[in-house]
């Protein structure tokens, strides 16, 4: 049976003249007050949108809680691929809820480097988490992102805060020791490690492992458990040689099963003091301003070199000299020359 082109046509331009629906600010800003998780997944995705139009109406919500101060935590979960982060956050969500608590997590996923796309199988590994009405799941790409997070995290932290969720996890790509970043939108951060997983020597490598607060062993049951119980040693041994940035601070090491969700009491013990210590020193609040501060002077930088980047002038002369290093007629120390002379130029 064949369709008449004609009839295809008319069908999309009625289906085009339908008037989009539209929201206002109101909309947005009423429904997460409101606790709306459908209308704060439309209010992320508005963040995360590369359409002006949508990323302004988005940063309007986001201003819209500028003075929205609520009592939260943030926690940020990072380990190596296959540490089991997803089961932890799930075991971990579910014992917040039963203290009383709204948790949201934000799971960020790597995205491929070749065509940029993500799995986002975190939700579909917490599905007892994400079935609860006092949890939010939200699994983000990375994109081009390092360090383990993705570019819109931050704000949607304070979308999620905004719409009443007092615990919120951040789980990290989970590339190895470069993955730091998180350290710089969380209050405190729990290194996730497994059985086996190093010895002394290993456990004082620098990077996550001298960023995290809280050192955990997953998969401590079974035939494992002896071995992470060891772990627990080489580890408790390891930090004697590390001093953490909050004076008093002891990080603990905790023994977890995610599994038969034993030893998170513990963990929500070991978050609570290092909690009260941060406030007790008066460094809670003032971290939290200080990764503001450092979050601005990263974006102002990336939004510079955006804007720089789109002059006509240096766009042209920028495929120029790639064109001249490839062609070997230009070194590339030479072009950069060139670049700096053109964008200096442009600031005359």
């Amino acid at each position: 049976m064949s369709i008449n082109p004609k009839l295809i046509t008319q069908a999309n331009q009625r289906f085009q003249e339908k008037p989009l629906l539209k929201r206002d600010l109101s909309y947005y800003v009423e429904g997460i007050r409101a606790g709306n998780r459908y209308i704060l997944s439309e209010s992320i995705t508005l963040i995360e949108s590369t359409i002006s139009e949508k990323r302004s109406l988005g940063l309007e919500i986001i201003d819209a809680f500028k003075e929205h101060k609520p009592e939260t935590i943030r926690i940020g979960i990072t380990g190596t691929p296959g540490v089991g982060k997803s089961t932890f956050i799930e075991a971990l969500g579910r014992y917040y809820i039963g203290k009383g608590h709204r948790v949201a997590v934000l799971a960020v996923d790597p995205s491929s480097y070749i065509n940029k796309g993500s799995i986002l199988g975190d939700k579909n590994r917490m599905q007892i988490l994400s079935s609860m009405p006092e949890a939010y799941i939200r699994p983000t790409a990375s994109g081009a992102t390092l360090g383990g997070t993705a570019i819109h995290t931050k704000e949607t932290i304070k979308l999620c805060e905004a719409a009443g969720f007092d615990v919120v996890f951040i789980e990290t790509v989970g590339v190895g020791q470069s993955e730091i970043e998180v350290g710089f939108m969380t209050d405190v951060n729990i290194l996730l490690l497994q059985p086996g997983a190093g010895d002394e020597i290993q456990g004082i490598k620098r990077g996550i492992v001298e960023n995290a607060d809280i050192f955990v062993i997953n998969k401590a049951d079974g035939a494992m458990l002896p071995l992470a119980k060891q772990t627990k040693l080489f580890y408790r041994n390891a930090i004697q040689l590390f001093h953490h940035k909050v004076e008093g601070w002891k990080c603990p090491t905790l023994l977890v099963s995610s599994v038969d969700h034993t030893g998170m009491d513990e963990v929500f013990q070991a978050v609570n003091r290092y909690k009260a210590l941060l406030q007790d020193l008066h460094y809670f609040d003032k971290q939290r301003l200080d990764q503001d501060i450092r979050w601005f002077h990263q974006k102002t930088k990336e939004l510079i070199e955006k804007i720089t980047l789109n002059q006509p002038q240096l766009k042209k002369a920028y495929g120029t000299l790639t064109d001249e290093i490839q062609n070997q007629s230009l070194s590339a120390s030479g072009a950069l020359a060139a670049i700096e002379s053109i964008i200096k130029s442009l600031f005359r």
